[in-house]
């Protein structure tokens, strides 16, 4: 039997009851792992143990660290969490940060103290992470000092959260003063690998998050599945990207995955286009990390990007449309490499890697799961025949205390929330979320689809589609659309739009209604925000 090292055992007393788990896969022979496993030790320390402490690990601005220097600072912030904040393995400890060398530091410091790593995003205000603190029982926190009041705002209606040290603070009372007068030396704590240490909460763009629980079994899985089976990065790879750390996307492709194979990331603060093509060269960047809406918006200045270091482009997030695919292909000469995963399952479970990539596919199922289409009563449909994804493999849905994991998880299958069609060849091909099926006059009509074809219109820069009350057809299309600078919002140009999109798809699939925005409301992940959409457009008709 495995023992738990958590003497703290709130994540273990409020993990899913085992009938409503998921069935668990671990059929590749490296997903065989030890009992006793704390995923530092394979990530980080291991590096350090066999002479390569020396390699450059993480860069930032004005920041050079070797595997040796993380190692270090990590070990100080265990000692920091342990003596002088008193936490015990099982403590929750909030982290909050933009993706910056510290926030790197203080993750593989609360591994290594046994303990509960709750990452958050920066653009959370109090009340957000009030429900975040509440929910995880939180009782210790590591921020940077320049997010600080929203989280002092936050701690004073949560008494159980106690202990907060700030950093990149160079006062005396900062975590930096702190870690100065303790060890560089950490004995790791024993944990099981099937202890929890971390609480990805869901993005949120469906309803109230949720809090993932995820083992260190699971973060491991996370790097032997999807990367060397897919991504194929090697030592001398430097990876970059804009998602968050707290973004499960963004802490597998910018921190576990390059360290994973001794390899270096670079940690931004800030993502936009100019900065990061800027960045890409002045690293020499070689594997990137973002969303779709990103890539199409770095593409017309990604020019100096052909035939620069950069040789790997991953997309996830939010799907990837194929005109998005097209435009990057033709300014940079890269094929993307497109994925979906979900913070319930960690990372990428279907991916496909340059070489087979197929437009308006995200890919086959990655090594170590198994996918499937179902139905609405559970049973898999015809090929080429859109219903449910479900999936299974090392990862798992594991909700903390919540009654909405018997909605994800049905007959051992996770079932994430999106419609696929799978082909003869075992492509999958994504239709939209489940709740994004806009059906019209009896035909199902997918708004990512009718997004994907605005898209391919030069004016347009960015849109959101969605379904609204109609009642002589149920439900129409419409269409918010965000027009690059120099057009005009006209009721000529919302007809151009209409009839592109008629000339592009099946001409039912058009919308009927063309709204024009300055903006459209995305999660810091970059996620659309569909649901907001539809709430702002209820009871319209046309």
């Amino acid at each position: 039997m495995t023992y738990s090292a958590h003497i703290d055992s709130f994540t273990r007393d409020n993990l899913p009851p085992l009938a409503q788990q998921p069935e668990f896969l671990f059929d590749l022979p490296e997903l065989q792992f030890p009992e006793r496993l704390n995923c530092s030790d394979p990530l980080l320390d291991r590096h350090v143990a066999e002479g390569r402490g020396a390699r450059l690990c993480i860069q930032a601005p004005g920041v050079r660290w070797t595997y040796a220097d993380l190692q270090e600072r990590a070990n100080r912030i265990a000692n920091v969490l342990v003596r002088d904040m008193e936490l015990v393995p099982g403590n929750r400890v909030l982290l909050r940060a933009p993706n910056n060398p510290m926030m790197a530091a203080c993750w593989f410091a609360v591994m290594k103290a046994g303990a509960v790593a709750v990452a958050t995003m920066p653009l959370l205000r109090a009340k957000e992470l009030k429900h975040v603190i509440t929910k995880a029982r939180v009782t210790h926190a590591l921020c940077d000092l320049r997010l600080a009041d929203e989280l002092k705002g936050a701690a004073a209606e949560c008494a159980e959260l106690k202990h907060i040290r700030y950093f990149n603070d160079t006062s005396a009372v900062g975590l930096e003063a702190a870690m100065a007068k303790q060890s560089t030396a950490f004995s790791n704590v024993d944990t099981a690998l099937t202890d929890t240490c971390m609480l990805a909460f869901t993005s949120g763009t469906t309803g109230q998050p949720k809090a993932t629980m995820h083992f260190h079994r699971d973060v491991m899985a996370s790097c032997v599945c999807w990367p060397p089976h897919v991504l194929r990065p090697n030592a001398d790879d430097v990876f970059m990207g804009t998602p968050p750390l707290a973004f499960t996307f963004g802490l597998g492709g910018l921190l576990l995955f390059p360290l994973s194979v001794g390899a270096s990331t670079v940690l931004l603060e800030q993502g936009a286009p100019q900065d990061l093509v800027d960045a890409i060269a002045n690293y020499k960047a070689t594997v990137l990390f973002t969303a779709p809406t990103s890539y199409r918006a770095i593409a017309p200045l990604a020019g100096p990007l052909r035939g620069s270091s950069l040789r790997k482009c991953v997309s996830a997030g939010e799907a990837l449309p194929a005109a998005t695919r097209a435009l990057w292909k033709e300014a940079t000469g890269i094929e993307m490499i497109d994925g979906i995963g979900a913070t319930e399952l960690m990372h990428i479970f279907i991916s496909a890697d340059e070489a087979h990539a197929r437009p308006g596919a995200t890919g086959t199922v990655v090594a170590g799961y198994v996918a499937c289409v179902m139905d609405d009563d559970g049973k898999p449909t015809a090929l080429g025949q859109v219903g449910n994804l479900a999936v299974k493999g090392p990862t798992g849905c594991r909700y903390l205390a919540d009654e909405r994991q018997a909605n994800y998880v049905k007959n051992g299958w996770n079932y994430t929330g999106d419609a696929y069609a799978m082909d003869a060849e075992g492509y999958f091909h994504y239709h939209s979320r489940t709740d994004d099926m806009i059906i019209s006059a009896g035909y199902n009509i997918a708004g990512p689809e009718v997004e994907d074809a605005l898209l391919r219109h030069p004016k347009v820069a960015e849109c959101g589609v969605i379904g609204v009350a109609d009642e002589e057809r149920g439900q129409i299309v419409k269409a918010i659309v965000v027009l690059r600078p120099g057009n005009e919002p006209t009721p000529a140009m919302a007809k151009e739009l209409q009839d592109f999109v008629k000339q592009s798809i099946a001409p039912y699939k058009y919308p009927r209604q063309i709204e024009f925005a300055g903006t459209l409301p995305r999660t810091e992940t970059g996620k659309l925000q569909r649901f907001r959409l539809r709430q702002t457009n209820q009871g319209e008709s046309k």
